[in-house]
């Protein structure tokens, strides 16, 4: 599998209103600007998300290996409301180890056992930093606020990373028409902390700075995602994708060359376990082969997939591409005895069914082929 999904270790929104409020066990997380009717005060919220460091790792050494690879930060949508015509959402790298907490947006008490706007661990910590702001003035590290509407605070983060020497950031735009999931690409800040050249706590993420802190009625954006917590299928993933393809043959198999074709799979026993990797072989034949003299029947001759084939996995229940049709990152590879494709099922969540599909271009027909290509994955 070359599209490997990591989920968050723990994630919290940070709320400028409510400097000291945690809200770790939201089930959702948001990027928002609202502006108070009676003051008018905006009212600015930015949400953290981390991953474990350790399976960040071991995913880089022990499945990407040598292969180039690219890290992107998905979020799903939950609510979108208030869009300007063009709405820019921003990630950076944390400069600091963030508490979860327990709390819930207005839990009546409060809960501030975990990082808010002005906090990185818990209301009044004497942990080291004990508030965001104190990191500002640090070699590398800023922040951003408006002091005349919020406490100082809101998150500290990485500019750069000696490993790229670029400024780690990364952004996404919506337009009108556009999806509103984000899908960020976070290469360089995933290789900085690889490489050790920064440390790794997270991303945090938040609307520009020009849209922040706007005193507008009239602008209100609401960006809200579902959170680790959420009770759906549509939790943070951080994806690590590399190219995995392989295209090595035999000169007694032939690459398939009739739109009319038949695709099975083998190594499909429909039911695997989290800590499987499975190869997924592809019998392929064409269904009217041409006649010819032999003892063997042509209803058996294995043939390839051609190179132009790429492999996809839906939910079975909703039909979401959990990992969609990737022209670099799914390509379908063959060796000596067939075409195949690899899947790490501890890359996708458990107890639930998935189906998978299959793209493939032949004679400038583009063929997506579903017979029933299905399998459940259970927790170990």
């Amino acid at each position: 599998m070359a599209v490997y999904k990591l989920f968050p270790t723990k994630d919290t929104t940070l709320y400028s209103l409510f400097p000291n409020m945690n809200t770790g066990l939201d089930e959702i997380v948001e990027a928002t600007t609202m502006t108070l009717q009676q003051t008018p005060v905006p009212n600015v919220s930015r949400f953290l998300v981390d991953f474990s460091n350790t399976e960040i790792t071991n995913t880089i050494n022990n499945k990407v290996g040598d292969n180039l690879w690219q890290a992107n930060l998905r979020l799903f949508t939950a609510e979108v409301t208030g869009l300007d015509l063009d709405t820019t959402v921003k990630v950076h790298p944390l400069a600091a180890n963030w508490g979860m907490g327990t709390g819930k947006y207005l839990d009546n008490p409060a809960t501030d056992n975990g990082a808010s706007w002005i906090w990185v661990q818990y209301s009044g910590s004497t942990q080291t930093p004990t508030r965001w702001s104190t990191l500002f003035n640090t070699s590398n590290i800023t922040g951003s606020y408006n002091s005349s509407y919020a406490y100082a605070g809101g998150g500290a983060w990485y500019l750069t990373g000696s490993d790229s020497g670029v400024i780690l950031s990364s952004s996404q735009t919506f337009s009108y028409g556009d999806t509103l999931d984000l899908d960020l690409n976070v290469t360089d800040i995933v290789h900085n902390w690889y490489s050790g050249s920064i440390t790794q706590h997270g991303f945090i993420v938040k609307q520009s700075a020009s849209q922040e802190f706007v005193a507008n009625n009239n602008f209100q954006t609401e960006l809200k995602y579902f959170s680790v917590d959420t009770h759906t299928i549509y939790p943070p993933c951080l994806e690590i994708k590399w190219d995995d393809f392989v295209y090595s043959t035999s000169s007694t198999i032939a690459e398939v060359s009739t739109p009319a074709v038949f695709v099975s799979l083998d190594e499909n026993p429909g039911l695997f376990y989290s800590e499987s990797i499975n190869r997924f072989r592809i019998n392929c034949r064409p269904k009217y082969p041409a006649r010819t003299f032999q003892t063997a029947s042509l209803y058996t001759t294995q043939h390839y997939l051609p190179t132009a084939s790429y492999w996809a996995i839906q939910d079975l229940e909703t039909n979401e591409y959990i990992v969609d049709f990737d022209t670099t990152y799914t390509k379908i590879s063959s060796d000596t005895t067939s075409s195949y494709f690899d899947v790490y099922m501890d890359g996708l969540q458990p107890e639930r069914n998935y189906k998978i599909l299959i793209q493939t271009t032949i004679q400038n027909s583009t063929l997506v082929l579903d017979d029933n290509y299905y399998f459940k994955v259970r927790k170990g």
